[in-house]
Order: structure tokens, then sequence, then C-alpha cells
């Protein structure tokens, strides 16, 4: 690990000042401040020399104003410094969120997520071997222009969805997919004291021709909090994860659905998320229009998992990741339906 030196900011003024990026030094990886709360994948990867900073600047003391679980105005209210294990146990959460609360409980190991935040958990990067090995010389994502080697490589558990030609590197995480799939809203501070607000779904880009510019942040800004709809579907809902084993692994395939059903069980609504097979937190409109208006069933299920990944692109030994995506959201779809809640 290369050296670096930490700043403990008191506040978020002070956080955002320490976090300014001198003008001209965007490119230059070793000159770039960084946040760090829990540091779970950022300290993981200085260690791999993937990613590097000037400054670390400790934000955990703005926890206290960054850090709420609250319900107001119709929504949930995350703060961005709230702590995985914290949300997970949430009674509020668990009970009106299931899928939230599952979606944080099955990821990583308990120490992780008392020590990881929600804002730090969205922005984990790829766990694609090509990116996180330096030895691997083609990584578009690590070193621009360089190629990719993932295409003709170790490619098993990468993207099948929003990949490009020049990186397939798949979105690692499980809240971000819930998250997606929700119609969240994240809520963003900048260097000069802006704010402003995305929809969660646009907060991460795909690769295209520029994979290593992976969000819509700028330079500097904070996630101070995440803004989740309360609706009839929140209750209905669930966040299935299949892995190779089933402790403390990523996804190779996920979903994330919840549901609003009429009283003879049509589709009023569906909202469905697809992690672990695709290039970014995925929210498929596809499969939610596919059902919509019509009742729930094996066949409905099925038809609309062929929508979700019409555009899927496989590449190598993922290809068996289209038939183990459809089955796991069909699976999710038809244990939501039978919820009682």
């Amino acid at each position: 690990m290369r050296a670096f030196a930490i700043e403990r900011a008191a506040g978020t003024a002070e956080a955002l000042r320490l976090g300014r990026i001198e003008a001209g030094a965007q490119d230059d990886l070793a000159a770039v401040p960084r946040f760090l709360a829990g540091g779970t994948n950022l300290l993981d990867l200085m260690k791999l020399d993937v990613m590097r900073a000037s400054v670390l600047v400790d934000i955990n003391d703005l926890e206290a104003e960054h850090g709420g679980i609250a319900i107001r105005d119709g929504m949930l209210h995350l703060g961005g410094l709230a702590r995985m294990a914290a949300v997970a146990d949430h009674p509020v959460v668990r009970r009106d969120f299931p899928i939230l609360s599952e979606a944080l409980w099955k990821a990583a190991s308990p120490q992780l997520r008392n020590m990881a935040t929600l804002a730090g958990n969205v922005l984990q990067r790829t766990r694609c071997n090509y990116f996180r090995g330096r030895q691997w010389a083609g990584c578009n994502k690590r070193d621009p222009g360089s190629g990719c080697a993932a295409k003709d490589g170790v490619n098993r558990r990468l993207a099948v969805l929003g990949t490009s030609e020049q990186c397939i590197a798949n979105y690692p995480g499980d809240f971000a997919v819930a998250l997606a799939g929700l119609g969240a809203e994240v809520d963003i501070l900048g260097n000069d004291g802006g704010r402003r607000s995305l929809p969660f779904e646009a907060l991460h880009r795909l690769p295209g021709d520029t994979p290593h510019i992976e969000t819509e942040l700028e330079p500097g800004e904070l996630i101070t909090g995440f803004r989740v709809p309360i609706g009839d579907w929140t209750r209905r809902s669930l966040y299935l994860k299949i892995r190779d084993r089933e402790s403390y692994d990523f996804a190779l395939a996920s979903a994330a659905v919840a549901l609003d059903l009429g009283p003879d069980g049509t589709v009023r609504s569906a909202r469905i998320g697809l992690g672990g097979l695709a290039a970014k937190p995925w929210r498929s409109h596809e499969a939610e229009d596919a059902l919509a208006g019509r009742s729930l069933d094996e066949t409905s299920a099925q038809e609309a998992a062929e929508a979700a990944f019409a555009s899927a692109v496989p590449h190598g030994d993922a290809a068996f990741k289209l038939d183990l995506g459809r089955r796991t959201l069909v699976r999710a779809l038809l244990a939501a339906q039978a919820m009682e809640i």
C-alpha cells in the first residue's frame, strides 16, 4: 500500500473542504482525496494498488447528521452513513421493506455489515479479477484504453446485461439492486454546499466507451442519503440471491421483487431489480411491463423473465447466467406472490 495521510472531519463543511479536488488533479490518482467511512472496499483496493489517495477524509463523525433511519413525507429516509447491520435489523425496515432488509443481511459478513455504510456499499466496485489484479494488463475500467482481458478470459461471474465492447465487468452488490428496483432516489451534497438528487437507477453509468467512469458523482461530492417511496408493493417484496455458497459470497444472479397485487391477483404494478448479472444495479422495466395488468402465474412470470433478458449478451463461461437469471426471477416473482402480508 502506498503512503497516504488521514484527516478526520468534525463536520460536513469540513469534510467537503478536505475532499475538494484541486483543479487539474482529477486524473492524478495519487493526488485525489477520498472519503473514508467503513473502508471495507476502499482499503482493499488501496492494498491492491487499484485505487490510490493522497488523503483519506474520515467522515465517521458525520454519522449523527447523515446516519438516520426515519419515515416521513411518505418515504423511507436512510442516511448515507447508516450502517448496513443497523438498517437490516431496523423493525420498520424489516416489517415494511423486507426487500431491503434481506438484501443487506445476505451481503458480506456480520463484521463487515457492522462496519460498512450504505453510501460506501452502493459505491463498491467490481470484483472482476482483471480489474483487481494489476498483473493483468487489459482492463479498461482500471487503465482506459488497455483493453478488456475478461472477454476472452475467466468471465463466469461477469455481466450479461448492460455490457459493452470495452467492459463486461459486473456490479457485485445487493443493496443497490433493491434500491434500483424500488425506484429510490439518492441525495448528494457538493463541495460548494449545493444539494441535488438523482433517481438511484441513474447514479451508476453503463460502461459504454468509458467504463472507468462508473457513476454520475462529481469529484468531491458526498452521498448523504437515500429516499425510498412507500407503497402497497413494499411489504410484498423480497430479495432472492443465488450464489456458489450460501454464506459470504457475491451473487451469480439475484432478483429484487416488489409487487402490488389487486384483489383478484392481477399485477397492478411490479418493481424488479436484477443483480450479479449486469454492469450496474439493474432495473428491468421490460419485465415490469410484461407483468402489468396480468395474473401472475408460471407462464406470465416466465414471459417476464424472457423480456428481462431479451437484450442480454453473454461471453464465454457466463452463458449459463441467462438461464440462471430467468429461473431466479421466476422463482422470486412466485415467492413474492405467495407472501402473507
